[in-house]
């Protein structure tokens, strides 16, 4: 059993406090009966349908785009109890992340009921690039830049980037713009320490098509798989 106002969360894109406004509009109905309580329990026969939509458990696919701050933990646990990213966005969706950043990243994370997606953005064969502004501490140089477009091999595994550009400098450190489409663990830390250049700020500005705007860390918002891929 379900109550009516956690199955509108789960199935439907409506936050808990949208789906209580439709319940209490007179615009959901049970069985074709007009609901009245959220809190109505539901069994697993039963139809739901929202402005006369019949709403189906599995249907709806949910596409959220989330700024996130550092502090934040990617993951949906944590045995450390630091906080989570997935608990900035108030909806009751089962939503898992696509594509990870490390606790003290910041920047574009989609969280989806999709799998489907989440493969097809993540897997390398694919190419759905992703771009990160990165600031490292120095400046690369020529021969640095070069290692990390023909990549460089860290404990065994090679780590590579299809792009990097000087966005700005100074005579301490560099903003760049890096592209890849892989998501290895820390790769693009793990490259800035291996060349002696530590990253001293990490923020991923687009997936796909998906650009990370204006959302301030903390903000999402509801997004079309179009904007995607």
């Amino acid at each position: 059993m379900e109550s009516l106002v956690k199955f509108l969360s789960r199935v439907g894109p409506f936050p808990r406090r949208h789906a209580e406004s439709l319940i209490h509009d007179g615009r959901v109905k049970v069985n074709n009966a007009v609901a009245t309580s959220p809190s109505l329990q539901l069994g697993s026969q039963d139809q739901v349908s929202v402005d006369g939509e019949v709403l189906k458990a599995e249907a709806i696919k949910v596409y959220i785009a989330l700024n996130k701050p550092d502090g934040y933990i990617s993951d949906l646990k944590d045995v450390k109890g630091r906080k989570l990213a997935r608990e900035l966005i108030k909806h009751d969706l089962r939503l898992f992340p696509v594509g990870r950043l490390d606790y003290r990243s910041e920047g574009l994370m989609i969280f989806t009921n999709d799998g489907d997606l989440a493969n097809y953005v993540m897997h390398p064969r694919y190419n759905v690039t992703k771009e990160y502004l990165v600031k490292f501490r120095g400046v690369l140089d020529r021969e640095a830049v070069s290692k990390m477009k023909k990549g460089i091999l860290i404990e065994g595994e090679l780590y590579q980037s299809e792009s990097v550009r000087l966005v700005k400098k100074s005579p301490a450190n560099a903003w760049y713009s890096i592209i890849v489409n892989e998501g290895k663990n820390r790769m693009i830390r793990k490259m800035g320490q291996a060349l002696g250049h530590p990253v001293l700020k990490l923020v991923r500005v687009r997936i796909g098509k998906l650009l990370l705007g204006d959302l301030n860390p903390g903000e999402y918002r509801h997004v079309e798989k179009n904007e995607i891929i």
